[in-house]
């Protein structure tokens, strides 16, 4: 069985991140979307939302498993024995940056990135600009799945 994991902070998740999670779902068997949690790192919405809004959207697809972790996620793969690690791309920019940290997985706990690129329709959209849009009363509907409800 080949598995999976989708590592992200998902906040919140955004029509981009349900994509990618879809065509995860034609490469493996299992998908782990992992919600991380970083001390660092201050977040719009809580873990429990996050990892509600991934399940909420994703109820009805048994490919689909929902964790959240800390610290490392090339430690969380091993933990969770998983090969593969799947990471959105949605520019050439995205692209750089996620090849680096690819290659520090690989180095570090020999785990393979499997590079997916998001559909021109949602290639501009990111958490953080939703977040923006959010705290300004704005129309975030637009991009984010129906399960994002607060």
């Amino acid at each position: 069985m080949k598995k999976a994991i989708f590592p992200g902070s998902f906040d919140p998740l955004t029509l981009g991140h349900c994509e990618i999670i879809e065509k995860a779902t034609q490469i493996f068997d299992e998908v782990i979307v992992a919600v991380g949690n970083n001390s660092d790192k201050t977040y719009k919405f809580s873990i429990k939302d996050r990892i509600r809004f991934i399940s909420d959207e994703f109820k009805n697809n048994k490919k689909i498993s929902v964790e959240n972790y800390d610290g490392l996620t090339s430690s969380f793969c091993k933990k969770m024995e998983v090969q593969h690690m799947v990471r959105g791309l949605r520019n050439p920019a995205d692209f750089e940056f996620e090849k680096k940290i690819a290659l520090f997985n690989k180095k570090l706990e020999n785990i393979e990135t499997i590079f997916l690129l998001t559909s021109p329709e949602n290639a501009f959209i990111s958490s953080s600009v939703v977040r923006e849009i959010i705290e300004n009363n704005g129309n975030y509907k637009k991009f984010v799945p129906g399960s994002v409800k607060f």
